[in-house]
């Protein structure tokens, strides 16, 4: 007497073990999968982004001269880049993930070139070619 294996169970038994496979691989890497967010959940994240902004921007102002820049546009990199992250978390997909790269690399850049204009001469030329040649890179790894 041979046992026959019922094609159903064995379907739902393949497709549990794939199931647990991918989920120990998710989690062996760290990674989770991130809980849908309401539009809420959205506005009242980006609300506290653009308060965040508001308070580091005002912390620019006791600054003067190109520290007050260079912080100016560090407070405007980190907003973009949280508001390109919240972008992404909200509706993930390839589109948002690029633009959360080019805020990246974008942030990234305008810093180190506001920083340039602290330098003078080769040394000023140096430093904004480097920042452009930083940007590019970034720009191309995309």
């Amino acid at each position: 007497m041979s046992i026959r294996p019922n094609s159903s169970l064995l379907r739902n038994l393949v497709a549990a073990a794939f199931a647990g496979l991918i989920a120990s691989t998710a989690m062996a890497q760290g990674t989770q999968v991130p809980a849908p967010m309401t539009r809420d959940q959205h506005s009242a994240a980006e609300s506290r982004i653009k308060a965040d902004y508001k308070a580091a921007d005002d912390r620019c102002d006791s600054l003067k001269d190109n520290a007050k820049d260079v912080c100016e546009k560090e407070a405007e990199g980190k907003r973009d880049v949280a508001l390109a992250e919240l972008e992404h978390s909200y509706k993930p997909g390839p589109e948002n993930a690029r633009k959360l790269r080019e805020a990246q690399a974008k942030a990234a850049y305008e810093v180190a070139d506001e920083k340039c204009d602290d330098l003078s001469g080769d040394a000023k030329d140096n430093c904004e070619r480097k920042a452009k040649a930083d940007y590019e890179a970034a720009k191309a790894a995309r």
